[in-house]
C-alpha cells in the first residue's frame, strides 16, 4: 500500500511538472514588467486586454511569439500602422518580450457569438477549406479550436473581433498587409476567398471557444 501511495504521488508529481513546463512561455520575459508597461497599450486594447473597439484586436491569451513578432515588425516598419508603429518605436526588445507574456498570461477574450447565419459557411471554411478554390482549411495552422500555434508563431483566433479578422483578411487578399510571419501563405489563401467567405469566417472564428 505504501508504494502504491508513493508510485501516486510520483506520478503526480511528473503530472503537474509537464503541466508547468507546458504553461511556460516560449518567449522570456517578465509578466510583472509587462502589467506595469501595458498602461499605454490599454487606451486601444482595454485594461484586460480585449478591445471595445471591434476594429482593434484582443491579445489576451494571444500567444507570446506572435505578438514579440508582430511589434518587432512594427518597430522595423516591416508592418505598417500608424498608431502601433509609432507606439512600437518606443520599445527595447525586452519591452516587447515583456509585453508579450504579460497578454499571454491573461484569460482570452470571451466572444461567444457568431452570425447565425454565418456559421455554416465558416465553419466549412474553417474545418475543411475550398477545394474548388484552392483554399487550405484554417484549422490546419490555427487549431480546430483557434488556439494557434505558439511555437510555429501562429496565432490564436478563437474569441477574436469578427470586425477585425475582416479587416485582416481583406488586408491579405489585397496585399496591403505585410509583415511578420507566415504572409504569403495568409496572401494566398486570402486572396482566393469572396466577401462573403471572409465575412463567414470571420464570425465564425469569434464564435469559437
Amino acid at each position: 500500500m505504501k508504494n502504491t501511495l508513493v508510485s501516486i504521488v510520483a506520478l503526480t508529481g511528473l503530472t503537474l511538472v509537464a503541466f508547468t513546463a507546458q504553461a511556460e512561455s516560449l518567449v522570456n520575459g517578465s509578466i510583472e514588467a509587462g502589467k506595469s508597461k501595458s498602461l499605454t497599450c490599454n487606451a486601444c486594447h482595454g485594461a484586460a486586454g480585449n478591445s471595445a473597439n471591434a476594429v482593434w484586436p484582443n491579445i489576451a491569451g494571444q500567444n507570446a511569439p506572435y505578438i514579440q513578432a508582430q511589434l518587432m515588425a512594427f518597430k522595423s516598419g516591416l508592418r505598417k500602422n500608424a498608431l502601433m508603429s509609432s507606439q512600437a518605436m518606443l520599445l527595447s526588445e525586452e519591452d516587447m518580450a515583456d509585453l508579450a507574456v504579460y497578454y499571454e498570461s491573461l484569460p482570452g477574450a470571451v466572444q461567444s457569438v457568431a452570425d447565425a447565419g454565418l456559421v455554416a459557411r465558416g465553419e466549412a471554411l474553417y474545418r475543411g477549406g475550398n477545394k474548388e478554390k484552392g483554399v487550405s482549411a484554417c484549422l490546419a495552422c490555427h487549431g480546430p479550436t483557434g488556439r494557434g500555434n505558439p511555437a510555429a508563431k501562429y496565432p490564436v483566433l478563437k474569441g477574436q473581433h469578427a470586425a477585425y479578422t475582416e479587416l485582416q483578411l481583406e488586408a491579405y487578399a489585397d496585399g496591403t498587409r505585410v509583415g511578420a510571419g507566415k504572409v504569403q501563405i495568409m496572401h494566398d489563401i486570402a486572396s482566393r476567398l469572396d466577401a462573403e467567405d471572409i465575412k463567414a469566417v470571420s464570425s465564425y472564428v469569434q464564435g469559437l471557444k
